[in-house]
């Protein structure tokens, strides 16, 4: 059975379970993405702060971004019925640049205290840069002091280095392993991850990072503990699906219920709940939707809209 057949068919395997996002970047997504999420049982999701594609050039672009995090998105994503976290951090591409970094350091506190906000990230290496050691350290004392979850971004390029420097860092700084995600992995770094103490989670991104074919013989070759699966969905070429479409191949795969359950939510609501920012009966049940609401003056209805009712319908008005 390939990944190419449960696009197809995945809905029939994974109807009536509840899925949790822990990295997904909703920012570069519409809101039809949210629609899909909803109907594909994504009850919550968390939103990393990364960068944009092209790097800020000034402070104000970075608290304008962290305010968009903990405001407007949070509010997008209730309007489809799905409950949204965030991480806040500066990322690793971005720590490169030292004055504005200086900077960011400094609002990065105001933020990280602002109701939602379940952990600093994604934070790490990226080119593995003196810089972005610099502050790698710095806003792991930054978590460390305020009790909060850490993400890890792993790098693309050396990534078996990457991860374990990232993680001795982490326990240099006397943190204890089971309050920081290690995010990215794959077969080469899953084994050290795991015997460290460490949460794994791995990214179903097309191309360039997990396959799901790829992640369902990790969860039978591990099983399910401290392992967790994202979809990092952003501006490049991904699926904000790949959570539900992985939970249906490894149904299709023989991979029990409570296995696929602790994969796809229960193991990262555990990890990012350690910020006692996150309650699973706000969003467990369902969320009351009323998108005639607004957000300082804005809905996600543009001139006029009503709200969708019909999303199968192929008539547009």
């Amino acid at each position: 059975m390939t990944a190419s057949t449960v696009e197809e068919t995945f809905e029939q395997y994974i109807n009536g379970m509840k899925f949790f996002d822990p990295h997904v970047h909703m920012t570069a997504r519409t809101t039809d993405d949210y629609q899909a999420l909803a109907d594909a049982g994504v009850v919550a999701i968390i939103e990393p702060a990364f960068w944009l594609g092209q790097p800020r050039t000034g402070l104000s672009s970075f608290k304008d971004y962290f305010a968009t995090l903990v405001g407007w998105e949070r509010f997008r994503s209730s309007q489809f019925g799905i409950k949204h976290y965030c991480t806040i951090g500066l990322n690793s591409r971005e720590a490169n640049n030292e004055a504005l970094a200086e900077e960011v350091m400094e609002i990065l506190p105001l933020f990280l205290q602002k109701e939602g906000v379940v952990g600093v990230g994604e934070i790490g290496f990226d080119d593995q840069t003196a810089l972005e050691e610099k502050y790698y350290r710095a806003q792991l004392e930054l978590a460390k002091e305020m009790g909060l979850p850490v993400q890890v971004h792993t790098p693309h390029r050396d990534k078996k280095k990457g991860t374990e420097r990232s993680m001795a860092i982490a326990l240099e700084h006397g943190l204890d392993p089971k309050m920081v995600i290690i995010d990215h992995n794959n077969e080469e770094t899953v084994k050290s991850v795991l015997d460290q103490g460490f949460y794994a989670a791995f990214t179903i991104y097309p191309f360039t990072k997990m396959g799901n074919e790829r992640m369902v013989e990790i969860v039978k070759q591990y099983g399910p503990s401290m392992i967790m699966i994202n979809s990092a969905a952003d501006w490049g070429i991904s699926d904000p699906l790949a959570i539900p479409k992985t939970a249906a191949l490894m149904k299709m795969k023989g991979i029990a219920d409570e296995d696929i359950r602790l994969v796809t939510y229960q193991n990262a609501l555990d990890a990012f709940a350690q910020s006692g920012q996150i309650k699973e009966s706000d969003f467990i049940h369902g969320m009351e939707i009323d998108q005639s609401l607004k957000f300082n003056g804005n809905t996600v209805l543009r001139g006029g809209q009503a709200p969708r009712v019909n999303k199968n319908s192929l008539i547009i008005r």
